[in-house]
């Protein structure tokens, strides 16, 4: 009787793995599945910009990281950019297409090696999207006239909006105040 129990146990386990298995195979199909959807979506959007430029255009107008950071959706390393630590007084404007995107009056000290500001200097300036690479879910910055990325933002942000538009120095030129 002993190795009729041994026996069912068995078979309850190969068939609850052979369960699991199953549920594993659906989930990971789906998940891949909307990976593609997102993807789909991200370039039908990346398209419905004002500027519109070739990548051949792209590559001959930005140096190699700037084209990495604002075409391919790179990121560069904390505290190497230009910007993180810049306290002039001035704006911030897109590399690829030299809108104006922020001003050094929204700027602050995160500690994130980044240029941080709480806002753009006008609404319209940017496009906020989902951005799931990665792994994880966060909010794209995207320049709202050639759709150049320029980093992300979070809700871990300073008084008065409560963000942290957390940008990439190459994506961003500055021009300085007049005094």
């Amino acid at each position: 009787m002993t190795r009729y129990y041994v026996y069912l146990i068995k078979q309850k386990s190969v068939y609850t793995m052979k369960k699991i298995n199953y549920i594993y195979l659906l989930l990971m199909t789906m998940a891949l599945g909307a990976c593609a959807q997102n993807s789909k979506n991200e370039q039908k959007q990346a398209n419905n910009f004002p500027m519109k430029k070739t990548e051949q255009e792209w590559k001959a107008a930005l140096t190699a990281e700037q084209y990495n950071i604002l075409r391919e959706k790179g990121t560069e390393r904390a505290f190497t950019g230009k910007y993180w630590d810049n306290h002039e007084k001035g704006k911030y404007y897109c590399a690829a297409c030299h809108q104006e995107l922020f001003d050094s009056n929204t700027k602050f000290e995160s500690g994130s090696g980044w240029p941080s500001f709480y806002q753009p200097l006008k609404d319209e300036a940017v496009v906020v999207g989902k951005d799931n690479s990665l792994g994880m879910e966060r909010d794209e910055v995207v320049c709202s006239r050639c759709g150049g990325h320029l980093g992300h933002v979070f809700p871990d942000g300073p008084k008065p909006t409560g963000l942290r538009y957390c940008m990439n120095s190459a994506a961003m030129e500055f021009k300085k105040a007049d005094k």
